[in-house]
């Protein structure tokens, strides 16, 4: 019953004429967001409030006087509510059969009954057509302090959450394949590009480094191996020591010399 209001409620706002907006046509942007807690990465991910589980990656298009970074930015703090969000462009999606009928049709076939009474004929709509051509996304991942992020949740959203890397849900169109491309660029971006710090908050400890590695790449270090190689970037400034109760074992805290963001 509160589902069904819910979509009452979109009836009048869903179809807000994409095709009539000043963006730049069969062109999109899909986000990957990575965030890190409890020795998880994880990706915020939206689910649509249609009947059917459909999961999408937060996305958008791009304004015709818009820089494609600036687009991506906005799509990112309106979905995070944060600014100054790292992001890295790591590939375009482009097949020439890339285009979203199938999951579009798909949603119609499920959600029949709500049309009907909503007086509402998919194909009719303008944003059916000008939304179900080929599009070419341009992919990017974003790294965040997760402590800092309130997902927010955009008009056709039923929800939006934190799914463990081992866990997420099967997506849209290709948006598992965009979600497995990012985790790549992320791995091999690390330690050319030292973004991982991104992902902690402004203090942390080199185990909190170490841990982080191992999660991402899911494989263990040598702690003296792993310490001497982070020290040997020269990118941390050493701050005071982290209470623990046991002075002589209390870890150093460190901060990232110059964090990273747009």
């Amino acid at each position: 019953m509160e589902k069904e209001i819910a979509l009452k409620e979109l009836e009048s706002t869903r179809w807000i004429n994409l095709s009539q907006q000043n963006y730049i046509n069969q062109v999109s942007i899909d986000c990957v967001i990575f965030g890190y807690q409890d020795r998880q990465l994880k990706v915020l991910i939206p689910k649509l409030s249609y009947k059917g589980d459909f999961w999408v990656l937060p996305s958008g298009f791009v304004l015709q006087d818009e820089d494609i970074d600036q687009a991506a930015e906005r799509i990112l703090r309106e979905r995070t509510n944060i600014k100054g969000i790292y992001l890295e462009q790591f590939q375009v999606f482009g097949k020439a059969n890339r285009n979203s009928k199938e999951f579009m049709n798909r949603l119609k076939d499920l959600n029949l009954e709500y049309l009907k009474t909503t007086d509402i004929n998919l194909e009719d709509q303008p944003d059916y057509n000008w939304f179900t051509k080929r599009f070419i996304s341009i992919g990017y991942y974003a790294l965040v302090d997760i402590n800092k992020v309130v997902p927010h949740k955009s008009i056709v959203d039923e929800s939006i959450e934190w799914y463990n890397i081992h866990e997420i849900p099967p997506m849209v169109m290709d948006h598992n394949e965009i979600l497995e491309k990012a985790l790549k660029a992320l791995r091999n971006d690390i330690d050319e590009k030292l973004n991982v710090f991104n992902l902690l908050p402004e203090k942390f400890t080199i185990a909190q480094v170490q841990e982080i590695y191992e999660t991402i790449f899911e494989r263990t270090y040598v702690r003296t191996n792993f310490q001497k190689k982070i020290l040997e970037f020269n990118v941390l400034e050493r701050l005071e020591k982290k209470f623990t109760g046991a002075a002589n074992k209390a870890p150093y805290l460190y901060r990232f010399k110059d964090k990273i963001s747009l």
